[in-house]
């Protein structure tokens, strides 16, 4: 690999990073979001349940069963932001090979 390659591969990465980081902010706001719209509709649905006379104990199984949608959206979005995460260290892996291997190439 030549130094302008290497340079250029380089360069490329540290954008992808940066633009990871960007990605990150909009993937962690989506699931906050989805955490408060979930957990809203929960609270609303134990209320419900609750002036219907169930059950305590049986309250936050049922009510998480009538949310459901709603907790696989937080789900999907922990998992979309959990994955945003590995692809961004998997960049910074690719940038410090890549330090490494002009570093070596400057030395010789």
């Amino acid at each position: 690999m030549e130094i302008a390659n290497v340079t250029q591969e380089l360069y490329a990465a540290s954008k992808r990073l940066g633009k990871s980081a960007d990605a990150l902010f909009g993937l962690g706001k989506d699931k906050a979001e989805t955490e408060r719209v979930y957990r809203a509709e929960l609270a609303k649905e134990m209320f419900k349940l609750r002036q219907e006379k169930m059950p305590v104990t049986l309250i936050p199984d049922l009510a998480k069963g009538n949310v459901s949608e709603k907790l696989f959206d937080r789900d999907l979005a922990e998992t979309q932001f959990q994955a945003g995460i590995k692809a961004a260290d998997a960049i910074k892996v690719q940038v410090s090979a890549l330090q490494s291997i002009l570093k070596l190439q400057t030395d010789i």
